[in-house]
């Protein structure tokens, strides 16, 4: 039996924004195929630095591992693109201390998942939001370099969020994923546990789903 886990933040904890509707682990359990499990260890307002806490209430039984962390790093950083004070240079350099400090947060906390020894699966930070401003949208390209740096480095698979999460309708709010957009993660969280070779060190790029995909439960 197989059992993946989700761990990071909000993505993947998104009940309390789909009010009615169900939460993307409850559609997780939906499209998995007969045999799987899933289980929900990513809390609402979590950083990177919190998931080795997660770990620790990782089930003796899980198989896969799936992780969406660095958005609310993001947020917390948010007001750099705000100060009109700055030259370009410094604000440069700003940027670029940010994202030194987020690299070392994200190495820790990949060091912290691999060190479990499952099949993992990093996912980016979307960026399709659309109350943010351009400025704000643009400065989340810093923390997706270090994701996708890290997983490459390592051979990990990545979901990438930003081509996937493409519609105003994917959100419930200004950041957090709608039902839809829920749908949409976890029908690319499938295609990458069934379609990626994990017994191979290589990172794939895994985006969007092909129309009229169905649940495998089905």
């Amino acid at each position: 039996m197989s059992h993946v886990v989700l761990l990071g933040d909000s993505i993947f904890d998104n009940e309390r924004y789909v009010p009615g509707g169900p939460p993307i682990i409850e559609q997780l359990r939906t499209w998995l195929p007969k045999g799987w499990r899933a289980t929900l260890l990513a809390r609402d307002g979590a950083v990177a630095g919190d998931v080795p806490k997660q770990l620790a209430r990782l089930p003796a039984e899980a198989t896969h591992l799936v992780v969406s962390a660095g958005g609310n790093n993001a947020l917390e950083n948010s007001t750099i693109v705000e100060d009109g004070s700055r030259s370009a240079a410094e604000g440069f350099m700003v940027v670029a201390e940010i994202q030194q400090q987020f690299r070392q947060e994200y190495r820790d906390m990949l060091r912290a998942v691999l060190a479990v020894g499952k099949p993992t699966v990093l996912c980016t930070i979307y960026d399709t939001l659309p109350e943010f401003p351009a400025a704000t949208i643009t400065a989340l390209s810093i923390f997706n370099d270090v994701i996708l740096r890290e997983g490459f480095a390592h051979g990990l698979p990545i979901l990438d969020l930003r081509l996937i999460c493409t519609e105003a309708r994917d959100y419930s709010n200004c950041i957090e994923p709608s039902e839809r957009g829920g749908a949409k993660i976890v029908r690319g969280i499938c295609r990458v546990l069934m379609g990626h070779d994990f017994r191979q060190t290589q990172s794939v790029v895994w985006t969007h789903d092909p129309v009229g995909q169905q649940p495998a439960s089905q």
